[in-house]
């Protein structure tokens, strides 16, 4: 996901998921503390890439904060930010950085928003963390250690059927992607699940799923920041996320995540609605 890195990696006996995973949760809570200080204060605001893509102050903030404190403790780190923070490195660890998910409902004080970290170390995930500091919920996992939600362990539902599924989505910025993904949503979708939720942070949306709150979710066109530690977050405690497409992340493909056990019948159900005309 992302820019390529620049040179080949050094073995870095510190970069260990056991040794990755408490920096990312400590930097994740200061950068959650300092947005939700400032949440009730007047912040100035951009577009980005179309009239509905904010930016904040707040956001870049948040973003420098946490570049700040990763390359204090590994300064030979690479990093991806959504915010312009790309920096190459020289270890093979990469941290891939959303500082607000959900700036939108920050920028309204609707307390969904969350910072999300994750850790990559040679292209594979193996360390991330969402927080959110408006209810104090900070959802970790690390590759082969497990997810957890305020350090108890994490389980996606058991729902084996779409018709009582209870699934969350998203939509893109542009107005016309948005008018094609509203048309597969009510057409398609809504008619064969039990309902939607479309909360607004695709990183809070995978960790519900993650801890069964939501049975499933899909999105299209979402970017590495938005899912690099939840996308870990939900293998690790138990349920499946990944492309519909199969391949890897790019602006055209469908994430997808759910239970082992709905996650066969909910692929056919999106593969469906998808392409039918």
């Amino acid at each position: 996901m992302g820019p390529p890195r620049v040179g080949p990696p050094m073995s870095d006996p510190t970069a260990t998921p056991a040794a990755l995973l408490p920096l990312a949760r400590a930097i994740a809570r200061e950068a959650g503390a300092l947005i939700l200080d400032a949440i009730e204060g007047e912040r100035a605001v951009e577009a980005k890439t179309s009239p509905t893509d904010l930016v904040s102050e707040m956001d870049r903030a948040s973003e420098a904060l946490i570049v700040r404190r990763i390359l204090e403790a590994r300064p030979r780190d690479g990093i991806l930010g959504e915010e312009g923070a790309v920096r190459p490195g020289s270890t093979g660890v990469r941290w891939v950085i959303d500082p607000i998910d959900g700036t939108t409902n920050y920028l309204h004080r609707i307390p969904h928003f969350a910072v999300s970290i994750g850790v990559e170390l040679n292209d594979i995930t193996v360390a991330g963390v969402v927080f959110n500091p408006a209810v104090d919920e900070l959802v970790a996992g690390s590759l082969g250690g497990g997810a957890t939600l305020n350090g108890v362990p994490i389980r996606p539902s058991e729902e084996a059927r779409t018709g009582s599924a209870l699934v969350g989505t998203g939509f893109g910025y542009d107005a016309g992607v948005r008018e094609q993904q509203a048309a597969v949503v009510v057409q398609h979708v809504l008619p064969r699940v039990a309902d939607i939720r479309r909360s607004g942070s695709a990183a809070l949306d995978l960790c519900w799923v993650a801890c069964g709150r939501l049975d499933a979710y899909f999105e299209r066109g979402i970017q590495p920041w938005d899912i690099c530690a939840a996308d870990l977050i939900v293998r690790e405690a138990g349920g499946r996320s990944e492309t519909l497409e199969g391949g890897p992340l790019t602006l055209s493909t469908t994430w997808i995540a759910a239970g082992a056990a709905l996650f066969p019948a909910f692929r056919a159900l999106i593969e469906h609605a998808t392409r039918a005309p």
